[in-house]
């Protein structure tokens, strides 16, 4: 793919994404998520190896799916109330409609299955974008009509995601599907609390964005994509696997790091709402994703498997390293002094 293709389709991308988190009118949102779903397909299939071609289809239809379930449900409440603003949401059957819509678009649980196969089949970069940039605009209008929604389906719908994703990321050994089924789960939390406090939503997503872009631009600097490989990158990298490590387990919420910050919140929050049982219940399935981070730093610090061939290691080399990186896996570790600081500008 040349690069005035890729600037095009980058431009196109921060086009439909500023459409979008700016509109409040409901054809001009669709419009900025249809320019977004056009844009990144030619990324998920530049390959054109056939499972990248597969991911590409397989986006295609889901997110087409999507788009079609949105402007259906916002023509129905248009046609019942006579408003086409984003935050006059009034038609219950419009409500649950743009549920389901914005599920789909963000890969919220039962609607999750085609995110880890989609980022399973693309490169790192891409995937990088998949998990980050595309969330944010199906995030801002869920932002935005969070108050017309059902409360209990969203609520159902955050619990699932919050065990599905810890649940069946266990058993995986590509990084881009443990991070897919991390994604499922972080939406889960962050799902959870928007009916109590929109804001911590906001903060918690900037925060999961911050840490998945530090981890996604590390693997792709050693080009890990399967935990074998993530277990021989330690004698060429030693000084990046270490920032991947804490960065995972930033990721996982463990204290003093930045990521348990989103998480102490929305449990404070969630028993500031006498739903201490929710609290308990989340905090414990919580664990599930805490072992496969566990697994992933382990595997990326301090394990080499067995090897009993004659073939020289690769150790240590002079490649220069990504300066994006640096300038992301800081704040994503060492931002939880600064908490006071966050929460009085949020």
């Amino acid at each position: 793919m040349s690069p005035l293709t890729k600037l095009a389709l980058a431009l196109s991308l921060l086009l439909g994404t500023t459409i979008t988190i700016t509109s409040s009118h409901w054809v001009t949102a669709w419009a900025g998520l249809e320019i977004n779903t056009l844009a990144i397909i030619p990324l998920i299939s530049k390959s054109h190896h056939p499972r990248a071609i597969e991911a590409a289809t397989k986006y295609f239809l889901t997110q087409a799916a999507a788009s079609a379930l949105m402007l259906f449900s916002s023509t129905t409440n248009a046609w019942s109330s006579g408003q086409w603003d984003i935050t006059q949401l009034t038609n219950p059957p419009s409500c649950l409609l743009l549920t389901a819509a914005i599920a789909i678009k963000l890969g919220l649980t039962p609607f999750h299955f085609w995110f880890p196969e989609v980022l399973q089949g693309s490169s790192l970069t891409t995937a990088l974008l998949l998990s980050t940039a595309m969330k944010l605009p199906p995030t801002t209008i869920l932002l935005l009509t969070s108050h017309s929604l059902n409360p209990t389906l969203l609520f159902t719908m955050a619990m699932m995601s919050i065990a599905f994703g810890g649940w069946m990321g266990l058993n995986q050994t590509q990084t881009r599907k443990i991070l897919a089924f991390s994604s499922i789960s972080h939406l889960g939390w962050m799902t959870l609390i928007i009916i109590y406090n929109p804001k911590l939503t906001l903060l918690a997503f900037y925060l999961y964005i911050l840490m998945t872009v530090s981890i996604f631009l590390t693997m792709s600097s050693t080009n890990t994509l399967k935990l074998s490989t993530l277990m021989t990158s330690w004698t060429k990298t030693p000084m990046l696997n270490t920032t991947l490590m804490l960065t995972l387990l930033s990721l996982a919420g463990l204290p003093p790091l930045t990521g348990f910050l989103p998480k102490w919140l929305i449990i404070q929050e969630l028993t500031k709402q006498e739903m201490a049982t929710t609290a308990t219940v989340i905090s414990m399935l919580s664990l599930l994703g805490l072992f496969f981070y566990l697994r992933l730093a382990y595997c990326s610090t301090i394990t080499l498997p067995p090897n009993s061939s004659n073939k020289m290691k690769q150790w240590s080399t002079k490649k220069p390293i990504n300066i994006l990186i640096p300038m992301f896996t800081l704040p994503s570790l060492l931002l939880l002094p600064l908490s006071p600081m966050i929460l009085t500008t949020t």
